[in-house]
């Protein structure tokens, strides 16, 4: 996401989080983003410095992680897993959680199959392919 985009995805993630430190009450959107964002205690120092953190670029290519992109990602799931689409994820969640005994670790598995199959997509000009998406999550399982 980029320009007006980019900032109003980033200040849903400052808004969540600024309601959870205040025990103010969320709407369902923003208790989702802020349970991702208490998962992730080294972004915290950035989602309390609000102007920093809605112009600040992140550089791959300088070894950065975009954590706006890495708790989106976060949300993508569970948004898959809670209406099960692609057909089967929920199911192949609960296993891996299961298998690994860490929803965070099954989380950040299945967002590296995620972020192949959103890779394949974008490069080959085509729409995800939702059947290697799971292929890719079977996998893991072994």
């Amino acid at each position: 996401m980029f320009g007006g985009e980019r900032d109003q995805m980033r200040r849903v993630f400052f808004e969540s989080w600024r309601k959870l430190q205040a025990g103010e009450a969320m709407e369902p959107l923003e208790q989702m983003v802020s349970s991702v964002v208490k998962a992730h205690p080294e972004y915290h120092p950035l989602l309390s410095d609000k102007e920093t953190g809605l112009s600040k670029e992140f550089q791959p290519e300088g070894g950065e992680t975009n954590p706006f992109l890495h708790m989106a990602m976060h949300i993508s799931l569970l948004e898959q897993i809670s209406t099960d689409r692609p057909p089967g994820i929920a199911d192949l969640y609960q296993r891996l959680c299961k298998r690994l005994g860490d929803t965070h670790d099954a989380e950040h598995q299945l967002m590296e199959c995620l972020g192949r199959m959103l890779w394949e997509a974008q490069s080959a000009n085509r729409m995800p392919d939702e059947q290697a998406y799971l292929d890719c999550i079977r996998r893991l399982l072994g």
